[in-house]
C-alpha cells in the first residue's frame, strides 16, 4: 500500500469527507473543492499518516496505529493541542485544520493539518545531498528551535496544565518499563538492569518546560530551497511538561557520528562532514540557554532505552499483523543493538 490510495476498509472516505467539509465550511474556500482522496505515505513507523487532497489543496491526516495495544502512547489529541498552542510562537508548526474525537468517523481519534511544502531528511542518503556548510547551518537551526521551545513559558501559550514537571523522570522510567513488559516479544535481560540503574541514579529536574519527546532531524520539515530553514516541527505525540534535558538526551541518541555506532532509526543521518559532534551539540545548546550541563549521560541512556521500547512496541504490532505499510520488517532487529548501547553506556557511566 506504500504510496497507493488508501483502501475503503482502511479509511471511511465518505465519513472523512463529511467531517472535512464541516471543518472547512467556515473558511475562505467554503469547503472541499472536489472529491477527497487519501494515500498512505511512508516515513512514520508508528502512527499511520495519510496525505489528503481535494485536487486543489493538500492536508496530512494522522491517527493512532491499527490494533494498538497501548493507546495512551499514541494520543492524537496531544499532537493537535500542542501544535495549536504553539502556532505563532518561535517554534514553527503546521496549521491544524481540526481534531476529531468522534470514533464513529474513522474508528479512532485523528487530526488533520495543512501539508507543508518542503522536504524531510530521513536517511544518510538524504543528508548527503547537503553541503557541509548547510549541515552546519541546519544544526544551528535545530538548536535554535529546540532552545526556543524549552524557553517558552507554558502559561504564555495556554499549556500551564499540559503536564507535571515534578516527578516527570520517575514516571517516564516506570511508564516505559511497564510498556516493555506488556508488549515484549522476547526476554532481554538488559531491560531490568537498565531500569534499575536509571531509577537509582535519577537526576533532579533543574530545567522544566515543554518537552517535545522525539526531537530529531527527520521530525523537521525543511524549506526545499533552503534546507537550513525549518518550516515545521512534527510528531508531538509524546509532548508534555517535563525535564527539557530529556529532549537533549533524545537528540544526542539520534545524533550519529562518523565512525561510531548509529542509532538504527537515523542510521547515519548526521554522520557527515559539517555536522558537529554530539559533544559540540550539547555545548552549543548549553551556551544558547546559558546553563551548565554537568552530565547528560543519564538522559542519553534513558533515551536509548525509551526508543528501544517504542521499537519493540511497533515490532509487536507488526508480528500481530496490525501495522499498515511495507516498511516494518527491519524493526525487530533494531531493538537489541539500541538496548545494548543503553546498557553499555549506563555501565560505563556508573549509573
Amino acid at each position: 500500500m506504500n504510496d497507493a490510495e488508501a483502501p475503503a476498509g482502511e479509511l471511511d472516505m465518505v465519513a472523512l469527507s463529511a467531517w472535512m467539509q464541516e471543518q472547512l465550511a467556515d473558511g475562505l474556500a467554503g469547503g472541499l473543492a472536489g472529491p477527497l482522496t487519501a494515500r498512505l505515505i511512508a516515513g512514520g513507523r508508528s502512527n499511520p499518516t495519510y496525505e489528503l487532497t481535494d485536487g486543489t489543496r493538500d492536508w496530512i491526516l494522522r491517527r493512532p496505529p491499527y490494533g494498538e495495544i497501548l493507546q495512551s502512547a499514541h494520543d492524537m489529541s496531544r499532537e493537535a493541542t500542542v501544535m495549536g498552542a504553539l502556532a505563532g510562537s518561535a517554534v514553527p508548526v503546521p496549521h491544524i485544520v481540526g481534531l476529531c474525537r468522534d470514533k464513529d468517523v474513522l474508528g479512532a481519534d485523528f487530526y488533520v493539518m495543512d501539508k507543508l511544502v518542503g522536504r524531510t531528511l530521513r536517511t544518510a542518503q538524504d543528508t548527503a545531498t547537503l553541503t557541509p556548510e548547510q549541515r552546519g547551518a541546519l544544526t544551528e537551526s535545530m538548536l535554535d528551535t529546540l532552545v526556543a521551545l524549552h524557553e517558552i513559558d507554558p502559561a504564555d501559550v495556554g499549556l500551564a496544565d499540559w503536564g507535571r514537571p515534578d516527578g516527570y523522570l520517575e514516571r517516564q522510567v516506570k511508564r516505559w518499563a511497564r510498556q516493555w513488559h506488556t508488549i515484549k516479544t522476547s526476554e532481554r535481560r538488559q531491560i531490568d538492569e537498565v531500569v534499575e540503574m536509571l531509577q537509582r541514579s535519577m537526576p533532579i529536574t533543574k530545567f522544566p518546560g515543554i518537552v517535545h519527546g522525539d526531537y530529531k532531524i527527520d521530525n523537521l520539515y525543511l524549506d526545499a530551497d533552503d534546507p537550513t530553514r525549518i518550516l515545521g516541527v512534527l510528531d508531538w505525540e509524546m509532548s508534555t511538561l517535563g525535564d527539557t534535558l530529556a529532549d537533549l538526551g533524545t537528540l544526542v541518541s539520534f545524533w550519529d557520528e562518523i565512525g561510531a555506532f548509529h542509532n538504527p532509526i537515523t542510521a547515519g543521518a548526521t554522520a557527515h562532514e559539517g555536522f558537529p559532534s554530539a559533544q559540540e551539540v550539547v555545548k552549543k545548546y548549553a551556551d544558547r540557554r546559558g546553563i551548565s550541563i554537568d552530565d547528560l549521560e543519564w538522559y542519553i541512556v534513558f533515551a536509548d532505552f525509551k526508543i528501544a521500547v517504542i521499537l519493540e512496541q511497533i515490532h509487536a504490532r507488526h508480528v500481530a499483523g496490525t501495522t499498515v505499510g511495507d516498511w516494518f520488517d527491519d524493526i525487530g532487529g533494531m531493538v537489541g543493538p539500541l538496548l545494548n548501547r543503553s546498557h553499555e553506556r549506563a555501565v560505563r557511566a556508573g549509573l
